[in-house]
């Protein structure tokens, strides 16, 4: 089992809160923490017809037979335990009673706001990021994301960054040993059997699989509802509905303009990012590394990554991720701001090995609009060297980050 970097987080406020959720996609290792982290607790899953029955039918003398000290994993699919749980903990408000794991989150986070408001901790585990893969530490704090350099990290190859790309980050295909193409193969089409027929009335399961597609061409790019309606011939409120659907189960994110008015005539569509890249290679047909490394959309690919590993580094440390890209109306663009708060970094993501001084040109830009006080940016990029560490816009590996 790889290390979690959101492990301290979740034992911190264990001991805080009588109820735990760690909630987020199928597979992201939601069940395999939550025993690794509470070892002596019970383990019941609802994904067990039989349990579930015996929830069902009387829920009250099933937590009673259970007891505290226990792990509840989907437990979104018994609803009318939440209620009875509320009961509990506020007549006994220990710390650490129940874990409760749920992959279709956006059930369970409603169920959470209705019923266990101020008696829980939420927190969202995504697939591993690069530093868990590779067992770095975990960032320290908030503003050490995309921040500090780590340059005494070994150096990797181009050929190690396609693999990585190709492959992905469920801990899963890692852990054993599989063949990630058929693995996300067999992952889509229980995503879209099991999660998108209970949830949306899609009567035709082809059609969301074309959106899927669709969207996956698009990834790193402006959301476009119009164009996604008329090339599938769907009303863009239901393009609409789909894309929700798909980040609050965790296969999206979406990422919007930044939200600081230096410029009136920013534009205000938000972008779409796929999560996993090994997902979306699937989703593109990529079949191997040798097909990644000619494809069209490499460069928009390699965008996501970088945009993915920052989202879930800060998920990781139990934060909300602050980021956000800008765009203005004659089309200078930077692909990624982080707002630490007092201060925000402009990023810009080249998959290019070789440094070229264009790359500074919209960073540039962007700090010379009126009433910007930010002087620092990055580029980060796939060649080798740091350059410009002193300087107001440093060059740096994506692996040193």
């Amino acid at each position: 089992m790889y290390k979690r970097h959101l492990q301290k987080k979740i034992l911190k406020y264990s001991k805080e809160y009588p109820l735990l959720a760690l909630v987020g996609p199928r597979q992201s290792g939601k069940t395999t923490l939550s025993k690794a982290l509470f070892p002596k607790y019970k383990y019941v899953s609802f994904e067990n017809i039989d349990v579930r029955n015996s929830a069902f039918e009387d829920p009250r003398g099933f937590l009673e037979d259970l007891g505290p000290k226990a792990i509840l994993d989907e437990v979104q699919r018994v609803p009318d335990l939440f209620s009875y749980l509320q009961e509990i903990v506020d007549v006994n408000p220990e710390p650490g009673q129940y874990i409760l794991t749920g992959s279709s989150h956006f059930l369970l986070i409603e169920k959470i706001s209705q019923s266990l408001a101020g008696r829980i901790v939420t927190f969202k585990l995504y697939p591993l990021t690069f530093s868990e893969l590779n067992n770095y530490s975990e960032d320290l704090n908030f503003e050490s994301i995309y921040l500090k350099i780590y340059e005494k990290r070994k150096v990797i190859s181009q050929q190690k960054l396609y693999e990585i790309l190709w492959k992905g980050f469920y801990p899963r295909i890692y852990d054993r040993k599989l063949d990630s193409y058929k693995w996300y193969e067999n992952y889509l089409f229980t995503y879209v059997e099991r999660d998108v027929r209970s949830l949306l009335n899609v009567r035709n399961l082809k059609l969301f699989e074309q959106f899927l597609l669709l969207l996956a061409s698009n990834s790193a790019q402006l959301i476009n509802y119009t164009t996604f309606s008329n090339a599938l011939g769907i009303s863009i409120p239901t393009v609409k509905e789909w894309i929700s659907l798909l980040e609050t189960s965790g296969i999206i994110f979406i990422l919007p303009p930044y939200f600081k008015n230096y410029s009136k005539r920013i534009i205000k569509t938000p972008k779409v990012y796929f999560v996993d890249t090994g997902l979306l290679c699937t989703l593109l047909r990529i079949r191997n590394v040798e097909q990644l490394k000619v494809h069209p959309q490499l460069g928009h690919i390699f965008e996501t990554f970088i945009i993915s590993e920052c989202f879930k580094r800060f998920y990781n440390l139990g934060e909300t991720p602050p980021l956000y890209f800008w765009r203005d109306q004659s089309q200078s663009e930077i692909d990624l701001i982080i707002n630490y708060g007092s201060s925000s970094l402009p990023i810009e993501i080249k998959s290019s090995q070789t440094f070229n001084s264009n790359f500074k040109k919209n960073i540039l830009s962007w700090m010379s609009l009126k009433d910007n006080q930010n002087d620092h940016g990055r580029i980060i990029y796939s060649g080798k060297n740091t350059l410009s560490k002193k300087g107001p816009i440093s060059v740096v590996p994506w692996y040193f980050l």
